[in-house]
């Protein structure tokens, strides 16, 4: 199976789509950077007109008149301006959004576990944000740059002296905010690394908020916080301060050339090399140096900021980083729902976070390859079958590899070696849709969406009838609660279910799971942290299901599984029995002392 290793996608490609309107930003803004250069040379020459021994204060009085046309026609140009940019802009950053959030669903579920969750939000969001806001700063600097470059020219123009010691300035000026830069574009990319740790934390915080009072975690939470924003800190502290020394040399040396040049000035009018007016002129627009040099450095702020932001949020699409999943070409219309482990091998690779890897340092290896920290074996050659429309259930203690049976079975992680079969066909072959439409997966802790009951019904399939959403939560247990709500089906259940109890979640899940009428249903530990009413309710949506698809359960209580077809016991990642529940209570030792340790606690 073929991978692609790293899509071919730019900032460009984005741009691109909407060059016309661009390309009238630019122009429009240009226009109004031009009035601004008018305006100083106009401005300019009113001065000279009024210090004029002749009479030419008409003439001064119509210039003064042709500058205030060329403000009205600038701020006419700065609204235009604005207007495309907002336009534009947004649909830029839509863009952007809407392909890394496709990118994200290419991912894969070892992906996610490999990252922490602010790696991905800041990517999909606020890359984005931040790259379009300054691309239209360095519209802006560039217009300014070259406004201050002409009048700079200008001023050049008026006396050779001041302006070979400007030109002088701007290139020490350069070499400064050239060092400058290079050395923030590696602060830079630490401290959004530890912005991303930030983000992560604080997603974790609001979502578990609940779990976090309850175990008294405020103050423990409170100590990981501020760890992390202290090395955020300390990375943006060293960010600055580099800036700040870069800074503060570089204004030294304006604000000395700018004293420079008013003893010079004064020197050259008394040579009667430079004209009062002339001097009041350059002296007036003095500033332009300053701005010259700082509107460089604002240039290169930019493009390190959209240099960083680009890399990481195209990161998302090298699969050297950040894998994705794969699938075959094989379109299977009708499952019946066999399923067979053939010597799969799989094992748990931890890596180092190497994902900010130095431009240079990619440059001079050709191949990058990612340096891993941890190997743990889970399973060497594991096999078993599992027979069409059976209901069966995995268990064993914890870290035996229940869990991870069901992540290859449904192809969330992929095996090292072996294959796993679904009516003899290696699951690597089919297709993405006969995959995903053949298995249905319940969580321990389902997902519910920020919507109506009906609403998250009809993710599963979007034109199910009345009559099968009835059927669906009848049968998942969850008729009686929908009956007791007074908006029914069209009951908003709040962010992630919030509105609804642990078992109701569960009940919600099954029913999108029946509504989908997979061949495959799969249950990871569904009723682990249920009470015992909610347990026998799911266990009872459960049984209704049997001989009408293949259900696999990964059980933490077995008093859940015991009308199962089959049962596999799990020790150390190998199956070491397999019998129903009254062969293995009758005939291994620790599944039986499983039994009697679960009833104890209960």
């Amino acid at each position: 199976m073929k991978k692609n290793k790293k899509r071919k996608i730019s900032i460009m490609s984005y741009l691109s789509k909407y060059k016309f309107g661009l390309i009238s930003y630019i122009l429009v803004y240009l226009i109004a950077g031009a009035c601004t250069v008018l305006q100083t040379i106009y401005m300019a020459k009113a001065i000279s007109y009024i210090t004029d021994l002749g009479n030419k204060l008409m003439l001064a009085i119509y210039t003064f008149l042709f500058v205030a046309g060329l403000v009205l026609v600038k701020r006419v140009c700065w609204f235009i301006s604005n207007y495309l940019y907002q336009k534009y802009a947004n649909n830029i950053m839509a863009d952007m959004n809407l392909d890394l959030a496709k990118q994200a669903f290419r991912l894969s579920s070892k992906t996610y576990a490999d990252h922490d969750t602010g790696t991905f939000v800041q990517r999909i969001v606020k890359d984005p944000e931040l790259i379009v806001g300054m691309l239209a700063n360095l519209v802006d600097f560039i217009t300014d740059l070259l406004t201050s470059l002409v009048i700079v020219i200008y001023i050049t123009t008026i006396n050779i002296y001041i302006g070979i010691i400007i030109f002088a300035i701007v290139a020490v000026g350069l070499t400064l905010e050239f060092f400058r830069n290079k050395k923030k574009r590696v602060n830079r990319r630490d401290t959004r690394k530890k912005n991303d740790k930030i983000n992560s934390l604080t997603t974790e915080i609001v979502r578990s908020e609940k779990d976090i009072k309850s175990l008294g975690l405020e103050e423990k939470l409170s100590e990981v916080s501020k760890s992390n924003y202290d090395e955020y800190k300390k990375s943006s502290y060293k960010t600055e301060m580099t800036d700040i020394l870069f800074w503060s040399g570089r204004n030294f040396v304006v604000e000395f050339v700018g004293i420079l040049m008013l003893a010079l000035g004064v020197y050259f009018i008394d040579l009667g090399l430079l004209t009062l007016a002339s001097f009041m002129i350059i002296y007036s627009n003095n500033g332009n140096l300053y701005s010259f040099i700082w509107i460089l450095g604002n240039i290169a702020d930019n493009f390190v900021e959209i240099r960083v932001c680009s890399e990481r949020m195209m990161s998302l699409f090298d699969e050297s980083i950040f894998p994705c999943e794969h699938f075959g070409t094989k379109s299977v219309e009708k499952v019946k729902g066999e399923i067979v482990f053939k010597n799969v091998s799989y094992s748990y690779i931890e890596y180092a976070d190497e994902e900010e890897a130095d431009e240079t340092k990619k440059k001079k290896k050709k191949k990058k390859e990612r340096k891993i920290e941890s190997v743990n074996k889970i399973f060497d050659n594991l096999s078993f079958k599992i027979e069409p429309n059976t209901t069966v259930a995995f268990v064993g203690k914890s870290g035996s590899g229940k869990t991870t049976i069901l992540n290859l079975m449904s192809k969330m992680y992929e095996v090292d070696s072996g294959e796993v079969l679904i009516d003899g066909i290696n699951i690597n072959d089919l297709d993405k849709q006969s995959l995903r439409n053949t298995i249905s997966l319940v969580n321990q802790f389902p997902y519910i969406f920020d919507m109506t009951i009906r609403e998250n019904l009809l993710l599963a399939k979007k034109d199910a009838t009345e009559e099968e959403l009835e059927s669906a939560i009848k049968r998942a247990s969850l008729k009686e609660f929908v009956g007791t709500l007074k908006k029914g089906l069209d009951t908003k259940v709040g962010e992630s279910g919030i509105k609804l109890s642990g078992g109701q979640k569960q009940r919600l899940a099954i029913a999108r799971a029946l509504l989908r009428n997979s061949p495959i249903i799969i249950f990871d530990e569904s009723t682990s942290s249920l009470d015992n009413f909610a347990q026998e309710d799911i266990k009872h949506s459960i049984d209704s299901m049997k001989g009408q698809s293949t259900i696999v359960i990964v059980a933490h209580r077995l008093s859940t599984i015991k009308n199962v077809d089959k049962i596999f016991f799990l020790d150390d990642g190998k199956i070491v029995d397999v019998g129903t529940f009254d062969e293995l209570f009758e005939n291994n030792i620790k599944f039986k002392n499983m039994f009697y340790a679960e009833n104890l606690k209960n």
